[in-house]
């Protein structure tokens, strides 16, 4: 019966192993994807911006449509979380935000 630091060693030289494969392969795979992209007319913007979750972000929640939009164009869909920091400049300089909500 092997001991466990011989085990170790094994599993050790297996994940090495195995990393070794998957950088060889890597290229290939690129390779597949591009000719697919190139095939069906995807761009790399498509594939940052679509998935299956039918257009909703990482979080899981679809985007909010923006509400308010800034003195220099920012958009702003006054979500929970942090304030933009135009949103903070305005209301720290007495400015109403209601005044840059999107009719």
């Amino acid at each position: 019966m092997a001991t466990y630091a011989e085990l170790k060693a094994q599993a050790e030289a297996l994940l090495a192993q195995a990393e070794q494969l998957r950088k060889q392969e890597r290229a290939g795979v690129i390779a597949e994807i591009r000719a697919r992209m190139a095939e069906y007319g995807i761009t790399a913007e498509e594939l940052a911006t679509t998935g299956t979750r039918g257009g909703k972000t990482k979080a899981g929640r679809s985007k909010a449509e923006p509400k308010y939009r800034g003195p220099n164009g920012e958009l702003w869909s006054g979500g929970p979380g942090r304030k933009p920091e135009w949103v903070r400049n305005i209301l720290a300089a007495g400015g109403n935000i209601e005044n840059f909500r999107i009719a």
